[in-house]
């Protein structure tokens, strides 16, 4: 029976070491195109390597448990398709002492994704949403992209800044300079053929001169209204470190350990203030924690009962169910601006279905 449970696992470990490394680099992509985007703009590339390793966390919770459903369909699809599984039972191995040491397995797994959800993956995520401001507040310059706006307050009002290329480290070309009030009317716009920057580290502001600038003055709503004149120079400062500590003030629930999302909500009905929206972020962590043994339920007797043993089979079935269990959660997430619905009961209905649904199906199987 040991080199039995001995050949399953090892299987098994195969698979889904094999699966995590493929999702977990797919899953990566996204947010590594976006930080070499910065990198390339001067950002120290330290800060990849660390910006990289605060997602990872929260990476895994999804890449995890869809590799658990992956390696099960190829492993079980495979011994069904070779006849293993019927050969096993013939000699008198149940389903279940098949399976027993994936069970294992995939309990372990869940408490590894519990951890991460609640403890490690929040707090480590929320660093990494200020961990690329906090690089840019070193190297203002890698604010400016050409063609992509920047925009910040200046008291009601926004100021968005577009640039046509950057030169050296500190001259803009072909920049544009825009005032905009609280309704979102332009109050004051410039064209200048150039621009340089010079920097304050010590107080986070950039000091921009703009230079041959076409000023256009709105002082109404109406075409005629438009004052328009010519300067040499502009000047304008930009305080990037008030912009990049803006965020910092509050800290958002998804952001939160288990310790300090409890005591919000428990400071929340102190308060007799709607605590829905954290109550939704709790389930939800909790649930998505949960989703390696819901997936190994119904993953195996699907397996078993296509009896296919090619890859691209196991691996569209498990993409099928994954997606359809994390956008069920990511849906059911979205309520919780509704409380009379109970979103935070809701999330829990795709598990309940993943599970008793393979459960089922296991039982039926075993009884064959």
């Amino acid at each position: 029976m040991r080199l039995l449970n001995w050949y399953v696992t090892r299987g098994f470990l195969a698979a889904f070491a094999m699966a995590i490394g493929v999702l977990t680099f797919a899953m990566t992509g996204a947010n590594m195109v976006k930080v070499l985007d910065y990198v390339s703009q001067g950002i120290p590339l330290s800060v990849f390597g660390k910006f990289m390793l605060c997602i990872l966390p929260i990476i895994l919770t999804f890449t995890v448990p869809w590799a658990v459903m992956v390696a099960v369909m190829l492993v079980f699809g495979r011994m069904s398709a070779d006849n293993e599984i019927t050969a096993m039972r013939a000699c008198g191995v149940s389903i279940l002492q098949i399976v027993s040491p994936i069970l294992i397995i995939t309990f372990l797994l869940t408490l590894l994704c519990l951890y991460l959800q609640v403890e490690i993956g929040p707090p480590l995520l929320g660093k990494s949403r200020t961990m690329m401001s906090e690089a840019a507040a070193r190297r203002p310059l890698a604010l400016f992209e050409p063609g992509r706006p920047l925009s910040y307050r200046e008291g009601d009002n926004e100021i968005v800044i577009c640039i046509d290329d950057k030169i050296g480290d500190r001259e803009l070309q072909g920049v544009v300079f825009c005032k905009t009030g609280p309704k979102g009317e332009v109050l004051q716009k410039i064209n200048a053929e150039r621009g340089s920057i010079s920097a304050d580290e010590e107080n986070q502001e950039l000091h921009i001169r703009l230079f041959n600038c076409m000023l256009s003055d709105h002082s109404g709503s109406e075409t005629k209204n438009i004052e328009r004149a010519y300067s040499e120079t502009f000047d304008f400062t930009f305080n990037y470190g008030k912009e990049a500590n803006a965020d910092r003030i509050s800290t958002k629930a998804k952001y939160m350990t288990l310790r300090d999302l409890m005591g919000e909500i428990r400071r929340f009905k102190k308060l007799r203030m709607d605590t829905t929206e954290l109550e939704v972020e709790l389930n939800q962590r909790i649930a998505f924690a949960l989703s390696p043994i819901a997936f190994l339920l119904l993953g195996m007797p699907l397996a078993i009962r296509t009896n296919r043993r090619e890859t691209s089979i196991g691996l569209f079935i498990s993409v099928i169910l994954a997606g359809t269990f994390f956008l069920s959660i990511i849906l059911c997430e979205s309520f919780s601006m509704f409380p009379r619905v109970y979103p935070q009961y809701l999330l829990w209905l795709p598990n309940i279905i993943f599970q008793v649904l393979g459960a089922v199906m296991t039982y039926r199987i075993s009884q064959r």
